[in-house]
């Protein structure tokens, strides 16, 4: 009973972040066939977020709450999440890539298979 409670309380926060939050909707984005292209770029949303966590940490060292530690943890998550994002969108699109090529020659194989199917069968009457 409680855990069947707690994971369809995890399973609710993980739709509700994967829905309303920027940068999971970003990502997914990314993620897409057409968005590959953008993983290396948006590498470079993760260093303002990076620079906000040492923002934070520097906060928090002047005096200011502790409770930026929250804060500071978020930052460094979404900095990580753009950062690994880059090279994982260049593994993806080169596996798509690859997908493509080899249903493209599969393809060609097969409309040549046919043509010199018909060909025979025409030389044949």
């Amino acid at each position: 009973m409680l855990l069947d409670n707690l994971w369809n309380a995890s399973i609710r926060t993980r739709v509700f972040l994967r829905r309303w939050m920027p940068t999971n909707i970003l990502l997914d984005k990314i993620r897409r066939r057409d968005g590959l292209k953008w993983g290396i770029p948006a590498m470079l949303l993760g260093v303002p977020y990076l620079a906000a966590a040492v923002g934070c940490v520097l906060l928090i060292e002047q005096g200011w709450p502790e409770a930026l530690y929250l804060l500071f943890f978020l930052m460094l998550w979404n900095s990580l999440k753009f950062l690994l994002m880059g090279p994982i969108s260049v593994i993806l699109l080169i596996r798509a890539r690859t997908r493509e090529a080899i249903a493209r020659h599969r393809s060609r194989r097969q409309t040549a298979t046919k043509e010199r199917e018909y060909a025979v069968a025409g030389a044949v009457r």
